[in-house]
């Protein structure tokens, strides 16, 4: 009998998409993801639909983007309604299955206002994005105790007791007399996490992930979402891994002093940041470029280990792996920290998809430049599993044309949305909470800001691929075209439906011209009665 098909997809948080050997760093050697590569698709122009950790992950899991499901900022609710990929799985007989991080909140609010209990089967659901929580684990903060977690109370077990584990442990250091130093301390990355490299939450989740297919039954299909929480900060990583990268090895930074100069107001709001001017300053950087490679040279590891075991248990015949992130690192670069706006190195994501079907063969190691976005990853999973499409829901692109070289592109133009409503910038520039918003579209050549009450930002891909000079404030004819296409791009991406969710496209095919049965407007007698309806007015509804 044919095995059942199956997807393992791999996201690593805050992922740069140029920190992998396959995507092109000179000395960040990540064979197990590059043999990925090699046995699959390599996408070089994927982007999330939102440069910050839960918008993003909200549109991979609803398959739809910031302005539809609403949840445009890390800690906004998930609306209770809306559907997430478990939704689509489960009529299929596919077992969506969480091994890590989502960033998911709950909409208690409105489970309360529709009495629906948090620990129902349809309260879990709602509550964790759709997944059956195998595991999750979304870090904990200092002083934060959190004894039920799983990984802490696993900690525990191995003799690493603390209020709080996942952050004495697993996220800091140990000074010469045995003071503990907190790894969201920059200063302190350098130093290896206290934590042995195999209790590590890297090592741990790769773990519960074999174990989940080891315990799996056989004959339903499944999706497994590993999603580990590194190399997101704390950026502090155990040894080996703390000191396999010095200077030498580091991508040298990318920004130029002419940035700052009459900067587009929002970015330059953003560059004046407290957290940008500190990822600005070389102290920092040399303080934690080292680990954050070694956090990403680690999880490659691990994942080899978790290919090696797929392989031996026959699982690489029928399982779709992806892999992937949810954003990127500025890591300084163009005067920033953290993620948040539109350069590459934030809004841009390493992709690779491996299809084990036949279809695929063709495509096999090859590298699409194709414009895809995080919104494509659930019509891409209902195509692999035989589901229908649901356009009047879902707003991405199957990839699947590509995958089995059916197509060259999906779409002419891609968007990412920001909602700064919570960050400092708006703040210092007077912007209301309505305002505070950056819509960004690009396309084969050209990446175009929209910027709420400000000018935008335009950057031409092509003749200045590491996005230096920006032209949004260029006069020059041409530029100024192009920001005028980008702007009607836009402006019909937002008047898209995306609320008539609850009528499928072939349903509304069928009630072209029509009325509820027994209703008769502008129906002047029973002589025009019979030339407009299609039954005998004796036998009217």
């Amino acid at each position: 009998m044919t095995k059942p098909k199956n997807v393992l997809w791999i996201m690593a948080d805050q992922l740069r998409w140029d920190y992998l050997s396959c995507y092109g760093h000179p000395h960040l050697h990540t064979p197990n993801i590059d043999r990925l590569a090699e046995q699959g698709v390599q996408f070089n122009r994927a982007y999330v639909n939102s440069p910050v950790c839960g918008a993003a992950r909200m549109s991979y899991y609803t398959g739809r983007y910031c302005r539809s499901h609403g949840a445009t900022w890390n800690f906004f609710p998930l609306r209770i309604g809306e559907k997430t990929l478990g939704d689509y799985m489960k009529p299929l007989g596919v077992r969506t299955v969480l091994v890590g991080k989502t960033h998911m909140a709950a909409d208690t609010e409105g489970m309360e206002w529709l009495n629906i209990d948090p620990k129902s089967d349809v309260g879990v659901n709602h509550a964790q994005c759709g997944f059956e929580p195998y595991i999750r684990d979304d870090g904990l903060r200092p002083g934060q105790s959190h004894k039920e977690d799983e990984y802490d109370c696993y900690l525990r077990e191995q003799g690493f007791d603390a209020d709080n584990p996942w952050h004495d442990w697993a996220n800091a250091g140990e000074g010469d007399d045995g003071e503990l130093l907190s790894g969201w301390l920059i200063k302190n990355n350098q130093a290896a996490a206290r934590v042995p490299e195999e209790h590590s939450e890297t090592a741990y989740m790769t773990n519960r992930a074999m174990e989940f297919m080891e315990t799996a039954d056989p004959d339903q299909p499944w999706i497994c979402h590993l999603s580990y929480i590194k190399p997101h900060w704390p950026y502090i990583v155990p040894a080996p891994y703390h000191d396999m990268y010095p200077p030498e090895t580091w991508l040298p930074v990318n920004r130029s002093e002419e940035e700052k100069i009459d900067p587009q107001p929002v970015y330059g709001a953003y560059v004046d940041s407290r957290i940008c001017r500190a990822f600005s300053d070389d102290k920092v950087r040399t303080s934690m470029i080292g680990a954050y490679m070694g956090l990403i040279k680690q999880i490659d590891d691990h994942l080899g280990r978790l290919f090696a075991y797929m392989e031996e248990k026959g699982l690489m015949d029928n399982t779709m792996i992806i892999m992937g992130s949810d954003h990127g690192d500025y890591l300084g670069d163009h005067w920033l920290g953290e993620k948040d706006l539109f350069h590459d190195c934030s809004v841009k994501v390493p992709l690779i998809i491996y299809d084990p079907s036949a279809e695929a063969d063709a495509t096999r190691g090859t590298k699409s430049d194709a414009l895809v976005e995080g919104i494509d990853m659930i019509p891409t999973f209902l195509d692999y599993f035989g589901g229908e499409q649901m356009p009047h829901v879902l707003e991405g692109k199957s990839l699947a044309p590509l995958l089995k070289g059916e197509a060259q592109k999906i779409r002419d133009y891609a968007i990412s949305e920001y909602d700064y409503v919570t960050r400092q910038a708006r703040v210092t520039l007077n912007v209301s909470v309505e305002d505070a918003r950056l819509i960004m579209c690009t396309d084969e050549r050209w990446k175009y800001v929209y910027a709420e009450g400000f000018r935008p930002m335009l950057f031409d891909m092509i003749e200045d691929p590491n996005e230096l000079v920006d032209l949004g404030a260029c006069e020059a004819e041409e530029h100024k075209a192009i920001c005028q296409l980008m702007n009607e791009r836009i402006f019909t991406w937002a008047r898209q439906h995306h609320n008539r969710t609850t009528m499928p496209f072939p349903r509304l095919k069928e009630m072209e011209n029509w009325e509820p049965p027994g209703i008769m407007i502008g129906v002047y007698d029973e002589e025009d009665y019979e030339k407009t309806f299609d039954h005998p007015y004796s036998e009217r509804p």
